[in-house]
């Protein structure tokens, strides 16, 4: 029986399905073989290699499925460096611009629960394929491969020496190493399971503290994505380690299952977003590294973004959601550094993809050379910039698509006036709607593009403004 292709559709980064359901071993290949050839097609004028990398993350049989990719590759004449353990998806695609491949084909499903796996296609540029790279794949999944191709070789590599080297190189590292080695930085480090285990130790030696480093494709239950429902564990490791030792500071870093993004906990146990990582991050490069260039955000990112931009006399430029619209434009313009609000940074001075350690790595430097908590920091920045305000984001699950549809056609045929009692006065249309408020509040209303799920987001000058305009957002859905 023929394997049914019309279903396999990529979202914001990849492909992912349920495993054994949509995600199979004879679905896999197909999306590969597509994938391998589309990669041939666009970059191979430009690197003149036919070496693809594959590697994957800690999920259940992701090694096996990596083995899989590797064979169909190597089958149909492409030569294939396999990695031989796991490893944050961001080395994979430094692997890929470092080693002058064709791309890589990652194994992960990324933040999803254990249920899930997927296949990441990264361009030989070392960062996300973009849109119509995607479009090409999904167009060729029905075509059929000739089998008299030549196979190509096969070698295995480990991915993580010159990943390592490379993060080392961008950051003051002896400096962060003293600082933690002596006591005045204790860092904690959830990996939540995932790739990120053993990066930070490998980086700055076996004073990190890590937590959920032992392989589990259960996620304990949840779903190894930086958000406060899944960190228990770690805020209860910070608030008993600020009981016994108030001396230093103190910080927890979280990496989601393929180690592309990143959260944080300050000394006092709050949990600080990337809304609040990302205007650190970018007082600190500019501050002290001197960095130049402009600020690309998602269009859900914090007010407070370009804020801190304007500080440093940075401009600012806007993309819809998904990191391979901030890639397309690390691509085209001097870039200092592209963020969303779900946790992906990257920096122009690495490679055009979102990369948790270099992330936190620069955090630590903040950290160290600030001599700040994270909480301060970000209320330095708030001060500095007369700007205050709370973030929250709700996953709305629909009945169906049809309601999608039909909430859809409402915003475009009823246009919103007012919401939860704040006139409206401006709305993008760059990815959703977003909707900016009388108070300085907005919220964003947007669907996702491959299941019945309505995503709403909200800025507003204090979480009870936030919870207020979300929870209207809610009852106008219902």
């Amino acid at each position: 029986m023929p394997v049914v292709t019309n279903s396999i559709k990529f979202g914001t980064d990849g492909w992912r399905g349920i495993i054994g359901d949509e995600f199979t071993f004879e679905r896999l290949a197909l999306v590969a073989t597509a994938a391998a050839k589309v990669l041939y097609n666009t970059y191979y004028s430009t690197v003149g290699s036919r070496t693809i990398i594959v590697g994957y993350d800690r999920r259940f049989m992701a090694e096996d499925f990596a083995r899989a990719v590797a064979d169909t590759v190597t089958a149909i004449g492409f030569d294939v460096l396999l990695s031989e353990t796991f490893a944050p998806t961001p080395a994979f695609s430094w692997a890929a611009k470092q080693l002058n491949a064709l791309g890589a084909l990652v194994i992960t499903a990324s933040h999803n629960p254990g249920i899930y796996l997927g296949l990441k296609v990264k361009g030989s540029f070392g960062g996300s394929v973009p849109p119509e790279v995607t479009k090409e794949i999904e167009a060729l999944l029905s075509e059929r491969v000739p089998s008299t191709a030549t196979p190509g070789k096969q070698e295995k590599f480990d991915p993580w020496p010159s990943y390592t080297e490379a993060l080392e190189g961008k950051v003051d590292i002896a400096k962060i190493r003293e600082a933690i080695a002596s006591g005045k930085l204790t860092l904690f480090a959830d990996v939540m399971h995932g790739a990120a285990a053993g990066g930070l130790p490998r980086l700055l030696g076996d004073k990190v503290k890590e937590i959920n480093s032992e392989r589990d494709p259960l996620f304990g239950g949840g779903a190894p994505e930086p958000l406060p429902k899944y960190l228990s564990r770690l805020f209860e490791v910070i608030k008993t380690h600020r009981e016994t030792d108030k001396s230093g500071l103190t910080v927890g870093l979280v990496f989601d299952g393929d180690c592309d993004r990143i959260a944080a906990v300050d000394g006092e146990a709050n949990f600080l977003s990337s809304q609040v990582l990302i205007p650190i991050l970018i007082d600190h490069l500019t501050l002290r590294r001197g960095f130049k260039g402009e600020i690309v955000k998602t269009v859900s990112g914090s007010d407070l973004m370009p804020l801190v931009a304007s500080l440093h006399n940075l401009s600012v430029f806007e993309t819809a959601v998904g990191y391979k619209y901030i890639a397309d434009r690390m691509l085209a313009a001097e870039v200092l550094l592209g963020g969303e609000e779900s946790g992906g940074i990257g920096y122009g001075s690495h490679i055009p993809e979102r990369d948790a350690l270099l992330s936190a790595l620069y955090v630590l430097e903040a950290i160290v050379e600030s001599g700040l908590d994270l909480g301060e920091y970000y209320r330095h920045l708030q001060t500095q910039t007369g700007f205050s305000s709370a973030y929250d984001r709700v996953d709305l699950p629909l009945a169906s698509m049809e309601v999608r549809s039909r909430l859809l056609q409402q915003l475009q045929t009823q246009p919103l006036t007012e919401i939860a009692g704040k006139a409206v006065i401006d709305c993008q249309t760059i990815d959703g709607y977003k909707y900016r408020l009388a108070d300085k509040s907005w919220l964003m209303i947007r669907f996702s593009g491959t299941e019945p799920v309505l995503r709403l987001y909200c800025e507003a000058p204090t979480l009870e403004q936030v919870h207020k305009t979300l929870a209207w957002a809610k009852h106008w859905a219902e």
